[in-house]
């Protein structure tokens, strides 16, 4: 990393707990790869990226705080991305169709906020359709969970033409405002053909065997927690062979969840690792305006969970 001096710009991610983050490194070391004399065609910029933990209660105080110090932008995970959208001047109609933030950056008038979650999340499973003949427009989808990594999950679903969303979670207040809020929203390119269907967690032993992608959306089994998993061992065996099991952690790799699918003999698991690589190139992208090393970015965090390329 090149020296910080007293005009370096700063970049982050806001959530709590972020101490476990990755972001850091990944972001950081594409930023020197841009900043290195002769590795593109662009000048070098000088910015770091920093963890910033916020308590919930503090973060009105904190966004107030990133403008007083020109913060040029940040990121947000766990459990700010719905909160943060009052706090904004812009939210772009991806977020607004997502109802979640994970990217902001500074303008002129004011902090203006996207979500680049639904980029992220569809990669690796664009490449999981180019090698299987899955066909998504019969699948059935059950999401766990109903936060904001939830929402970018619907959406992803509904963008792949998935027959049928389930949304499952153990808060029956909670489901019914998540339905709720499906409605009347459009994606960019016109009204959101597919709404999810709110389902209880007692609903799983049905909704499980049918399923064709399940998707953890919640932070069960996200470090430092990492002997937990949000099926019990008995949902997952019920899981079948040819259902795609995708844990939006990134951190343990792979998490219990995923061990535990493939120890039933799902064939095609998928860790949050890609997923959170696509969201921060795109994010990076934002923030400097220029390409993006994403090969980098990729490799860095490979190499920081142990990963062989």
């Amino acid at each position: 990393m090149q020296g910080i001096t007293g005009e370096t710009k700063l970049l982050g991610v806001i959530g709590y707990p972020v101490e476990h983050s990755l972001s850091p490194a990944m972001h950081n070391a594409a930023i020197a790869r841009i900043a290195s004399p002769g590795s593109n065609p662009y000048p070098a910029l000088d910015y770091v990226y920093l963890p910033f933990p916020v308590k919930p209660q503090d973060l009105e105080t904190a966004v107030a705080g990133f403008a007083a110090i020109a913060v040029a932008g940040f990121n947000i995970t766990i459990p700010h991305k719905q909160a943060i959208i009052p706090l904004l001047d812009e939210v772009s109609p991806v977020a607004r169709a997502v109802g979640a933030v994970n990217t902001v950056w500074r303008t002129d008038r004011g902090w203006a906020g996207t979500n680049t979650d639904v980029e992220g999340f569809l990669a690796p499973l664009q490449n999981s359709l180019q090698n299987d003949s899955k066909q998504w427009q019969e699948t059935i989808a059950v999401i766990l969970g109903a936060g904001g990594a939830a929402r970018a999950a619907v959406v992803g679903c509904a963008q792949l033409g998935c027959r049928e969303i389930h949304v499952v979670g153990r808060n029956p207040e909670k489901l019914e405002a998540f339905a709720r809020s499906w409605e009347n929203r459009s994606w960019e390119n016109g009204p959101l053909e597919i709404r999810p269907i709110a389902s209880s967690w007692e609903a799983l032993p049905e909704l499980i065997p049918q399923a064709g992608a399940i998707v953890n959306a919640t932070p069960v089994g996200m470090h430092p927690n990492v002997e937990r998993s949000p099926l019990s061992p008995t949902l997952t065996e019920q899981i079948k062979a040819d259902t795609i099991v995708y844990d939006l952690i990134y951190t343990p790799n792979p998490t219990l969840f995923l061990r535990q699918a493939r120890e039933a003999g799902v064939r095609t698991t998928i860790d949050g690792l890609e997923m959170l690589v696509q969201q921060g190139a795109a994010a990076l992208k934002i923030w400097l305006n220029r390409p993006v090393p994403v090969d980098v970015m990729r490799q860095t965090l490979q190499k920081s969970l142990g990963i062989s390329p």
